[in-house]
């Protein structure tokens, strides 16, 4: 079988190098998407003040709230594409594609359009104090503007990805991620623009990221190839990319719901605990980028095993994927953990917010790699085409409990230290849950229909 150029062929050979070839790439780029945050709240915590860290840190819930549902669709489009490569229906991938291309657009311009809109009462709602509100509002704002060009690096990326493809999304990023420090320092220590300027520096960063995956895709020599021309939406290929991605990106949004609860409650601590708690997030952000690039991978490799129908194959990258995956990130975390001190002061000297940063490093970093006990499993699920039950399981064993936690068990005890600890609890419940009806599923794998379209 002849693989073609930017192809891997994952139905075939050896796994283990294949998915740590596929991963490792999708991790970087995950983890240059998070550097876009990161920089922007760098700059301002050692340029500018604790209210701009914090109109900056206050709105990553809100951003996550708003775009999660779209992030999910993405997903379904890597299983809706990779799937066509695995049963070997090539001849339908370019109509796929247009459709996948077609929905980005179309979900930026939502995305735009809401942010713009609800910036405001939204922040309102989450109780963000007087003196972050108005730099938060103007920030969100601004940021999405760019909200058609993050949607295009993510359905993009998802196409590419479909077929092996993890190496340009990581060079498109890795671009972008150098551009947005450049600007991020010019901006703000030069013209003194301060949240204004990161927020422009983000926009243009992911404007470059976004426009060179189109590009990329744009010249393509094969069926991949995107023709700005053909762009319109396929119902067959839309009815998947919902099947597999309505259930994630609502997963995603109620995920994302139960993180503006407790970023609320987190604002009741006032402007020192928001920029603490947000500089010690962005290494979460770090070891999930780590974790998330393993279950992305299991959910392309599982689709094209199972449109092939190699079934034991699939529970083969879900096992060598866990392994990975889980284990490359407690050492991770160990190197975190080992230089916490130096470096959370990239983001801040303030003590007092370096004294909140470090509760949250010590109660939820430290085993963090949890998430990836049912991130991994839950790829694995997607890709079988079982994308409503990881999603009902997120939303019970962590959104739910999350909520119930933060209304009924932190007011009893009205600490910092207690209110991180819903996230342990929460990892640990859904990891049971998950991998339970993993096993449920591949037992009865054999009596699954696939859906050939």
């Amino acid at each position: 079988m002849s693989v073609k150029r930017n192809e891997v062929d994952m139905i075939h050979g050896p796994l283990a190098k294949k998915i740590l070839m596929f991963a490792l790439p999708l991790a970087a780029s995950s983890m240059l998407q998070q550097l876009f945050n990161a920089a922007d709240l760098a700059v301002v915590g050692r340029f500018t003040n604790a209210q701009a860290m914090a109109a900056v840190g206050s709105n990553s819930s809100v951003i996550g709230l708003l775009v999660s549902l779209f992030t999910g669709l993405s997903v379904g489009a890597n299983v809706a594409v990779a799937n066509l490569l695995g049963s070997g229906k090539r001849e339908k991938i370019p109509d796929a594609v247009h459709t996948v291309i077609t929905v980005a657009l179309v979900s930026g311009i939502l995305l735009l359009t809401a942010g713009i809109l609800i910036a405001r009462p939204i922040l309102t709602l989450m109780g963000a104090p007087a003196d972050v509100i108005g730099l938060a509002v103007i920030y969100l704002r601004i940021y999405f503007t760019g909200m058609p060009a993050v949607m295009m690096y993510n359905f993009g990326s998802a196409i590419l990805r479909s077929r092996g493809d993890s190496r340009r999304p990581f060079i498109s990023l890795t671009l972008a991620g150098i551009v947005n420090v450049i600007l991020n320092l010019f901006f703000v220590v030069v013209l003194h623009m301060h949240v204004i300027g990161v927020a422009l520096a983000t926009v243009l960063s992911n404007c470059l990221s976004g426009g060179l995956v189109l590009y990329y895709l744009m010249k393509e020599p094969d069926e991949f190839r995107v023709d700005l021309k053909k762009l319109r939406i396929r119902k067959e290929y839309l009815e998947r990319i919902m099947k597999i991605g309505l259930p994630a990106g609502l997963q995603g949004m109620v995920f994302s719901l139960s993180n503006v609860v407790i970023q609320s409650a987190v604002n009741s601590f006032g402007a020192n605990a928001i920029a603490g708690n947000t500089a010690a997030q962005n290494f979460d952000f770090v070891s999930y980028c780590l974790l998330n690039a393993f279950a992305q991978t299991t959910v392309t490799f599982v689709s094209q095993n199972f449109g092939a129908r190699q079934y034991e194959r699939c529970h083969k990258v879900w096992k060598i994927a866990m392994g990975m995956g889980i284990g490359l990130d407690i050492l991770l975390i160990g190197l975190i953990m080992m230089f916490k001190g130096t470096l959370i002061q990239i983001f801040t000297t303030d003590p007092e917010v370096i004294s909140y940063a470090m509760v949250r490093m010590n109660y939820a970093l430290s085993v963090h790699f949890l998430c990836g006990t049912y991130e991994i499993t839950a790829g694995a699920l997607r890709g079988m085409n079982r994308s409503m039950v990881p999603a009902v399981i997120s939303v019970l064993g962590t959104c739910a409990v999350r909520l119930l936690y933060v209304w009924f068990v932190f007011p009893q005890f009205g600490t910092i230290e207690s209110l991180i600890l819903v996230y342990p609890v929460t990892w640990i419940i859904t990891c049971i849950l998950m991998n339970g009806a993993y096993f449920i599923a591949r037992r009865n794998l054999e009596t699954l229909q696939f859906d050939t379209m």
